[in-house]
């Protein structure tokens, strides 16, 4: 069955609307604890970078100028980490605001490369289930491969 073609299995929001909107309201979207998690792994490596560069596109969560190095960390459900599989449990509303998310995302990485620079992305579960492994990610980018420990 193609993916357009499976039934929805959105069931209808639980919560009123004035309800869904203050908790929505309270959802950052910068020093999230991903970031703040991923920033105290980076100072221990001892490394500065910048963050949020508007001049960037997409303003990466952290970057590296002089290694052209740009680090995104990303919200499985809002950046939506494997979408075609859950997707259909979405209203229209949320589905097309996340498939938005997941095309802006795209553009910037390939903007980003094209001006040549080195994207890494690193996914909320990453982040929570192997720290070590994202670090690790970030190093090789930089060129400090084995400088992690």
């Amino acid at each position: 069955m193609v993916d357009s073609e499976r039934p929805r299995r959105h069931r209808g929001d639980i919560m009123s609307p004035e309800t869904r909107s203050a908790v929505m309201s309270r959802i950052r979207g910068k020093d999230t604890g991903p970031e703040k998690a991923v920033a105290a792994g980076l100072a221990s490596l001892g490394l500065e970078w910048e963050s949020h560069v508007r001049t960037l596109p997409g303003r990466p969560d952290f970057v590296f100028a002089a290694a052209q190095v740009a680090i995104f960390v990303d919200g499985d459900f809002w950046h939506g980490w494997r979408f075609p599989q859950w997707r259909d449990k979405l209203s229209e509303k949320w589905e097309a605001k996340i498939k938005a998310t997941r095309r802006r995302d795209a553009c910037n990485h390939r903007r980003l490369r094209r001006m040549g620079w080195k994207v890494v992305r690193l996914w909320e579960h990453q982040i929570e289930r192997d720290m070590p492994s994202c670090l690790a990610k970030v190093a090789a980018a930089l060129g400090l491969a084995g400088q992690q420990d």
